[in-house]
């Protein structure tokens, strides 16, 4: 298992990102949630085998679909905390 940390900028704000997001991890079955930040990029933690991690990551930085236009995704590795299931968070 591995966690990482994203950051996700590009038009992924106002455009049904998180649920996009929401829906293929639970096809991954990857664990976390993803948010809207203020400065209007979306932050994303998430939780999966390493191999399907990089699969999530890959498809991430390649959305371009609809409105929803990915430029940059900053990774950051963290320690593992056992997220049961994906969420959206509001906050």
């Amino acid at each position: 298992m591995k966690r990482v940390s994203m950051i996700v900028s590009g038009q992924v704000q106002g455009v049904g990102f998180r649920y996009y997001i929401q829906d293929i991890a639970e096809d991954m079955r990857i664990t976390g949630w993803v948010r809207n930040l203020p400065d209007g990029t979306v932050e994303i933690d998430a939780e999966g085998k390493t191999d399907v991690l990089k699969t999530f990551i890959r498809t991430i930085s390649n959305t371009r679909q609809g409105a929803i236009q990915v430029r940059n995704v900053h990774i950051q590795e963290k320690e593992v905390c056992g997220y049961s299931i994906f969420t959206i968070r509001r906050d």
